[in-house]
């Protein structure tokens, strides 16, 4: 099998991103002797999921699109969990994103009585670009050391969260160099052996152009 591989990736904007754990309270009776009285969480689970947007699920979405992505659902008839992650480039979004959760969950309670969608939303990361561009260089730098080896330095959104996000928040700006990695999270996940050979060669470009070594 062929594996081909383009050198000169050069990232800096990610996802902002969120999470959201729904419980759902349920009634569980007999079947038989359900009707008017039975609340099945299980359902109500589905009916939740349903509310969401469809075509704003990971399965449909590319480049800045943004997602909500049911990753867990479990439960019982007497009670259910979901955890959703969300996630969008622009933050703004990602806040519409995370009052339509909120907004899911006040229909259903209209509709099932109070207290039976239960919603936690929570902040994970966010898209790394806010600190970076201040720090241009660091992309230009980049950009600089893969032209003088030979590749095409190009940029695109990463559809996900990084180290670099977390550290960039922390007062390290730290755009992501692409390693030949493909097919991540997956069970056909790889690295190219000469990408990463060419970005070690990268590496020692870059650091040459900050005087830190010389080779």
């Amino acid at each position: 099998m062929e594996i081909i591989d383009i050198f000169g990736e050069v990232e800096y904007e990610t996802f902002n991103a969120a999470s959201a754990a729904i419980t759902i309270n349920g009634i569980n009776i007999h079947p038989g002797s359900a009707k008017d009285k039975m609340k099945n969480a299980l359902q109500i689970a589905m009916e939740f999921n349903a509310m969401l947007p469809e075509m704003e699920r990971p399965e449909h979405t590319e480049h800045y699109e943004g997602f909500y992505h049911l990753e867990k659902l479990e439960g019982i008839v007497e009670a259910a969990n979901m955890h959703y992650i969300l996630r969008d480039h622009d933050k703004a979004k990602l806040e519409q994103r995370k009052n339509w959760i909120q907004k899911t969950a006040e229909r259903l309670n209209q509709k099932y009585g109070a207290g039976t969608v239960q919603t936690e939303v929570r902040d994970s990361y966010y898209n790394m670009s806010e600190q970076i561009k201040p720090h241009w260089h660091l992309i230009d730098t980049a950009y600089e050391a893969i032209r003088e080896l030979g590749g095409n330095p190009y940029s695109s959104p990463v559809r996900g969260g990084t180290d670099g996000s977390r550290l960039s928040f922390m007062g390290l700006p730290c755009p992501n160099l692409g390693t030949g990695s493909h097919n991540h999270h997956g069970k056909k996940e790889y690295a190219c052996l000469q990408a990463l050979d060419q970005c070690v060669e990268m590496l020692i470009k870059i650091a040459e152009k900050y005087g830190v070594m010389k080779i």
